[in-house]
């Protein structure tokens, strides 16, 4: 695998995050569909055992969101990427359209009964920025169904600025706590998507992914890329930047996804918890008691 440089990816705020700009294709970081698996498999071996040290470590959990337009290939990164990383270790929660239970509560309430546990990794697929994406291009989901009170559903822009603001500080908060988060939009061409979408309807056994209404939503294409660009440029910080991950090559897509990930882990001051003396003694006292017991 050739190398891949993660920055290429990355907007951390500085400066402005144009979608036109940004690339949904790039050369290829494999030379052939033997490499590929040779070097996604490298990168599973490398993400369980980082994952296994948090584990132990029990210090940091890490929060990962994906968020894309439909059939940019999210549900299979995720298999793909996280493929032999020990569940013990994982938790994944897809979010659909809210129940009346969650709309009764903020909107950040029911992700955040999902936050990670120290020594987890937990995968957001869609997420709290479903409420400045979906909600956003479609507001009259936010004035008939949120049930916010009219002084503030009557400003929306005030709704989106505020709600940039209240994710920011959320992800601030969590990653002073030792929960850092780390956040992919999969940057799926129009022509792509259209082709992948064909392709769900003319495979029967792909027929159960492919719903009428991601025909409808691509009505609102241009509405989707500008809520994207509005999203990145004010959420995206140092500490918790945006990777732009070009998603027309899946293959590609996974090794940068899981390249960011093992580096991300690596960052972390995290090591196996070490014992004393005293505790070396006594477990190499036991040692002596289990081979005894072989011979009873």
């Amino acid at each position: 695998m050739k190398k891949i440089d993660i920055d290429d990816f990355k907007f951390n705020g500085k400066g402005k995050f144009s979608i036109k700009k940004s690339e949904t294709k790039v050369n290829d970081f494999y030379e052939d569909k033997e490499d590929y698996e040779t070097a996604l498999k490298s990168l599973q071996t490398e993400l369980d055992e980082l994952q296994e040290k948090m584990f132990a470590h029990n210090r940091y959990g890490l929060l990962v969101i994906f968020q894309a337009m439909d059939a940019a290939g999210k549900d299979g990164t995720l298999k793909a990427v996280f493929s032999g990383v020990n569940p013990q270790g994982m938790r994944f929660y897809s979010f659909k359209r809210p129940t009346e239970t969650e709309l009764d509560h903020d909107f950040l309430w029911r992700t955040n009964l999902q936050l990670p546990e120290r020594g987890t990794i937990t995968v957001f697929n869609r997420s709290y920025y479903e409420e400045v994406l979906v909600v956003k291009v479609h507001p009259e989901i936010l004035l008939n169904t949120q049930r916010l009170p009219a002084e503030i559903s009557e400003d929306l822009d005030k709704v989106w600025e505020n709600r940039y603001e209240d994710i920011a500080n959320l992800e601030k908060y969590l990653t002073r706590n030792g929960i850092h988060v780390v956040k992919f939009f999969l940057n799926v061409s129009k022509k792509e998507q259209s082709e992948r979408l064909i392709e769900r309807i003319e495979d029967p056994s792909k027929n159960w992914k492919f719903e009428e209404q991601d025909v409808k939503e691509r009505e609102f294409w241009n509405d989707y890329q500008k809520a994207y660009e509005d999203v990145i440029n004010a959420t995206s910080t140092d500490q918790c930047p945006w990777y732009i991950i070009p998603a027309d090559d899946k293959k590609n897509m996974r090794l940068i996804v899981a390249s960011i990930l093992a580096k991300k882990l690596k960052s972390l001051d995290m090591d196996y918890p070490k014992s004393d003396a005293t505790r070396q003694a006594t477990l190499k006292g036991l040692i002596e008691k289990i081979r005894l017991q072989d011979n009873e």
